[in-house]
């Protein structure tokens, strides 16, 4: 299984916090895209252009491999002044 996270603007818009999915989707981008085609609330929060992922607590690309037991986490990124 893995666990996903949702984080501020992201988790707003499709109304989930965590997630446990099966070990199904070998990188991170295959896993957004699996989640995106949920519909369009979730193609819209998961949209890969204003889109973080982190996976085990460590930001990282979309490309990046993914392993049975690991932890995603989708954000938008931080902005501030």
């Amino acid at each position: 299984m893995i666990t996903v996270l949702f984080f501020a603007q992201v988790r707003e818009l499709i109304g989930e916090d965590k997630l446990q999915i099966p070990f199904e989707y070998p990188t991170a981008e295959d896993l957004r895209a699996f989640l995106s085609s949920r519909g369009e609330k979730w193609a819209l929060a998961l949209d890969n252009d204003k889109l973080l992922v982190a996976v085990n607590q460590t930001i990282c690309a979309l490309d990046t491999q993914l392993n049975d037991g690991d932890e995603v986490a989708f954000f938008p990124p931080v902005t501030g002044g």
